[in-house]
Parts: C-alpha cells; sequence; structure tokens
C-alpha cells in the first residue's frame, strides 16, 4: 500500500534544505566565475561564434535545456531573434554510429571536429569532472581554437585544466550539482540575452 505523503516529510526537509544550502555556497563561491563565464558566452555570440554542449544522463538533458533556450528564447516575454546553439546530444544516429565505430568516448569530440569553428565556445558539463567522453570533446574544442566553458562538480577533476572558465559547484552529491548546472544555464541566458538586446531591458540600463 502506497506511503502517506507524510510519511516522507523527513526525506523531502532534508533535500529541499541541502539544494538551498548548495545554491547559498554556489552564491557565495561561486557568483564570479559564473558572471565570467557569462560574459565569455555573450562574447562569443557578439562576435558570430556559435555555442555548442554536451554532456552525459542529466547532463546530455541539461545541454539541450540551455541549447533551446537560446535557440528559442529564455523569458516568454522577450522577442529576440534566434541564438546559434546546439547540444551534441540529440543525434541518435551520430551517436550510435560513433560510439559503434569509434568508441563512445569519441562521440562528441567528433561532433565537435565536424560542427566548431574558431572563435565557437563549447559548454562542457560533467557533474564528477572525470567523464571521458566530455574530456575528449574538450580536447577537441580547444585544437579547433574554441573557447571550453565547463560546468563541473566533485571539485572540478581532470576537466579543470582543460577549460578556459569553469564553474565548480561547491558539491560531490550528483542532484545537487545538477540542480545547480540548471541555474547556472538559466543564468547564463539571462546574461546573454541583455547583454545582446540591451534595448529590450531598459530597466537594467
Amino acid at each position: 500500500m502506497p506511503q502517506s505523503s507524510s510519511s516522507f516529510q523527513s526525506l523531502i526537509t532534508s533535500s529541499i534544505r541541502d539544494s538551498i544550502a548548495t545554491k547559498e555556497r554556489l552564491l557565495t563561491e561561486c557568483a564570479e566565475s559564473i558572471g565570467a563565464a557569462g560574459n565569455l558566452l555573450a562574447s562569443t555570440l557578439q562576435k558570430g561564434g556559435k555555442i555548442l554542449l554536451c554532456g552525459n544522463g542529466g547532463s546530455a538533458a541539461d545541454a539541450q535545456h540551455i541549447a533551446a533556450e537560446l535557440v528559442i528564447r529564455y523569458r516568454s516575454g522577450v522577442n529576440r531573434p534566434a541564438l546559434p546553439a546546439l547540444a551534441l546530444t540529440v543525434d541518435p544516429s551520430m551517436l550510435t554510429a560513433g560510439a559503434n565505430d569509434l568508441g563512445y568516448d569519441a562521440v562528441f569530440a567528433r561532433g565537435v571536429e565536424a560542427l566548431g569553428r574558431e572563435g565557437d565556445a563549447l559548454i562542457a558539463i560533467t557533474t564528477s569532472g572525470n567523464s571521458p567522453s566530455i574530456m575528449r570533446a574538450a580536447e577537441a574544442a580547444k585544437a579547433q581554437g574554441m573557447s571550453v566553458v565547463g560546468l563541473l562538480g566533485c571539485g572540478g577533476g581532470k576537466m579543470l585544466p582543460l577549460c578556459d572558465m569553469s564553474v565548480i559547484v561547491p558539491s560531490s552529491v550528483t542532484a545537487r550539482i545538477q540542480e545547480s548546472h540548471i541555474l547556472t544555464g538559466h543564468i547564463w541566458c539571462e546574461i546573454i540575452e541583455e547583454t545582446l538586446f540591451p534595448e529590450l531591458f531598459p530597466a537594467v540600463q
């Protein structure tokens, strides 16, 4: 028989408080890096570049989520031009062919090689900081003359030296890191919109 919601009150309270505490640390420890990375991404788009994104599992969903906010729009009341962003996680034929023919670790690097150009940026998302497929993508991006922005956790891991800029969520809990990654992505969307289209945001001038 299903338990009543009250049976999980302690779990619910603990999870929400832990999420709030992680975001408080994100504010205290990462606000500067979030802003710097947001400015880099906005500058990339201002100069005619595009943004590629990649991640695995929940981070793949975050990559697609952020790309959709940029291509379509982040705020429903803001009618602005589409922005060039692409998640490298969305083509099953490419992913399965790459995994089958080259090995899974190479699938995002191959996408970067095909679609990335000098002046573009890669948002590389890994909660552990140690995902081989994301590291390979970052290496490919650097070889193409792209900027690499890491959305990381767990201290940054092996990805940290591959990034031009990074936001390292101060947690080792995957769920808390993912929650902070999508919050960071939303903030970047706001920075990008207000930088590229200041006429739409007179209140912030």
